[in-house]
């Protein structure tokens, strides 16, 4: 076991990273958190800053001899940053796990070679592809740029082969994924921790809802049966064993139109839909990921109370500092900023949630104190 009082060192600055180095330092670690962005949340919140790009030699080598183990708040940390860090301490998850992550294509291939669903799609590595792939997918569809793309950005719905052309010109012409847009009855997400033992825990299914192709509200417990529920967190635990996977994860999933569960996406690390963790359940999906990569034993992952999560985005700071009164005065509510000196549209400046025995009255709440900001 990795014990409080030693160095753990953050890959990523933002608001993720920022909620791990709470947890940690709470346990009583140290953090060392490596973000190029001077203004970085999570750089803010740790023992120590380094200011570096994610390939510098000197704040790897910083990492290397000071932190007793190294995790990640994003996908994309490049392979060759986390390779590095490998040959002096563990990095949990390893850059195995997130190559499958890393690209949409790559992603939904091993979901379907574990004999899960996804919805239907075909990789475009080319325009001469797009009409024959159009054909086979058909419409609706969503093309989305195989690496890169995060909160609807990289991706664009189309209707036709023409208007896939078209897209496919506007993402840069770099290798896609064109995707069968499925009649959905709902979203959900499960949280999971897995050790590197094996052992394994979850959180409860989250029933999520999105605007723009960002997450607007998170939901907990889901609203749907109890079946569904548990194939879902079974899905995820074996995604998880397929990877091989140390730390924590999500997967998102799509519910059919006539009930058939479809594995979305898979995000290698904690995620926005598990945020009511922070207020609802015993242990925070933050903690967990800190006894993940240390090797703690983990914390019970029980819900203490229904709860309902809202994403606040930079729009809402248009026309300045939003006026949090109605949110303040409720209390059941919860705020979370997370420090970031620029609003921007579609940006994540902070969630809050409500609590409350009846989820469908702390739906109506949250969803008043939205209105009203």
């Amino acid at each position: 076991m990795i014990l409080p009082g030693q160095t753990l060192g953050m890959l990523g600055g933002g608001q993720l990273g920022r909620m791990f180095t709470v947890a940690a330092r709470t346990l009583g670690y140290r953090v060392m958190v490596l973000d190029p962005d001077t203004g970085s949340p999570a750089g803010r919140m740790a023992n120590e800053h380094l200011h570096a790009a994610y390939g510098d030699a000197w704040a790897l080598e910083q990492m290397a001899r000071r932190c007793a183990v190294a995790t990640t708040e994003f996908e994309n940390i490049p392979a060759e940053t986390l390779e590095t860090l490998a040959r002096s301490i563990p990095v949990r998850p390893a850059s195995s796990a997130l190559a499958h992550t890393q690209d949409r294509g790559r992603e939904k291939v091993f979901i379907r070679s574990l004999g899960l669903a996804t919805a239907p799609f075909e990789e475009v590595h080319n325009i001469d592809e797009m009409a024959g792939a159009f054909a086979r997918i058909g419409a609706p569809a969503i093309l989305k740029r195989a690496a890169l793309g995060y909160d609807g950005k990289g991706q664009v719905a189309v209707e036709s082969a023409q208007a896939a052309e078209r897209a496919f010109h506007d993402l840069g012409e770099v290798r896609c994924v064109l995707e069968h847009r499925v009649d959905l009855a709902g979203e959900i997400s499960v949280v999971l921790a897995r050790s590197e033992d094996g052992a394994a825990c979850s959180f409860p299914v989250a029933e999520n809802i999105h605007r723009g192709g960002i997450l607007h509200m998170s939901i907990v417990p889901a609203r749907i049966d109890k079946a569904l529920s548990a194939a879902a967190t079974k899905a995820a635990l074996d995604i998880a064993v397929g990877l091989d996977y140390v730390g924590i994860m999500a997967v998102e999933f799509f519910i059919s139109a006539t009930g058939e569960l479809l594995v979305n996406e898979i995000a290698p690390r904690t995620h926005n839909s598990g945020h009511y963790t922070l207020d609802a359940c015993v242990t925070s999906q933050f903690e967990q990921q800190v006894r993940a990569v240390c090797g703690l034993p983990f914390g019970d992952t029980r819900l203490l109370s229904p709860v309902v999560m809202v994403n606040l985005l930079g729009d809402l700071w248009s026309n300045g500092e939003p006026d949090w009164t109605a949110l303040l005065r409720n209390p059941s509510a919860k705020l979370h900023l997370y420090g970031k000196a620029e609003a921007r549209p579609g940006r994540k400046m902070g969630h809050f949630c409500v609590l409350g025995d009846d989820l469908e009255r702390a739906i109506a709440e949250a969803e008043a104190i939205f209105d009203a900001l």
